[in-house]
C-alpha cells in the first residue's frame, strides 16, 4: 500500500525545474567527492575523457562527461556514447533495491567498454562517510555514528527482505 501511495505522489508531483537542476548539481559534486578519494577510479575515468554518459529516470535526465582529471562534469549534448535508463519507475522500488544492496535495474545502450568502466566504478568505489564525519566531528563520534548507521541499514535490509518474502508468497501487505 505504501508503494502505491508513493507511486501516486511521484506521478502527480513535479518539483520545480530549478529544484531538480540544483539537486543534480549537488549529486555531481557528491560523486566527484567520492571519486576524488579513489586514485584508481579517477585514472580509469580520465581515460574516458569526453565520452557522453546519459542517465535517465522517468522525466529526469542527467548528462555527464568525464574530465581529464578523472572527475565528472554535467553536460548538455545531443546524442550519447552510453545511456543508462532506470527501468523501475517507483522511487520506493529503487530505494528498496539499494537497501538490499542490489543495483537498480537499468537498460544499457551504447559503448560496451564505457559501460564496463561505469560498472567497475559502481562495484568498486564507495563513499567513506566515517572518514568525512571524522574530519568534522573527530574520530570517536564519527565511529559511533557510523556504527549506528550500519546497524540501521542492517535493520532496514532485514525489513525489506522480510517484506519481499511475505509479498512474494502472497501474504497480505
Amino acid at each position: 500500500m505504501a508503494a502505491q501511495v508513493a507511486q501516486q505522489l511521484t506521478s502527480n508531483f513535479q518539483p520545480p525545474e530549478w529544484v531538480v537542476d540544483e539537486t543534480l548539481n549537488r549529486l555531481v559534486l557528491f560523486l566527484n567527492h567520492v571519486l576524488a578519494s579513489e586514485p584508481q577510479a579517477t585514472q580509469r575515468l580520465a581515460r574516458q575523457k569526453g565520452q557522453r554518459i546519459e542517465i535517465v529516470w522517468q522525466a529526469m535526465k542527467l548528462q555527464l562527461q568525464p574530465t581529464a582529471a578523472g572527475l565528472l562534469e554535467r553536460g548538455a549534448f545531443e546524442g550519447f556514447d552510453l545511456r543508462l535508463t532506470a527501468t523501475q519507475s517507483s522511487p520506493v522500488d529503487i530505494v528498496s533495491a539499494l537497501a538490499r544492496g542490489d543495483k537498480p535495474k537499468v537498460h544499457i545502450e551504447g559503448d560496451v567498454q564505457l559501460a564496463a568502466e561505469v560498472n567497475w566504478l559502481i562495484d568498486h568505489v564507495r563513499w567513506d562517510a566515517e572518514e568525512d564525519l571524522a574530519r568534522l566531528l573527530g574520530d570517536a563520534p564519527a565511529h559511533t555514528l557510523a556504527q549506528f548507521a550500519a546497524k540501521a541499514m542492517q535493520a532496514l535490509r532485514a525489513f525489506v527482505a522480510q517484506r519481499a518474502t511475505s509479498t512474494s508468497v502472497g501474504a497480505p501487505s
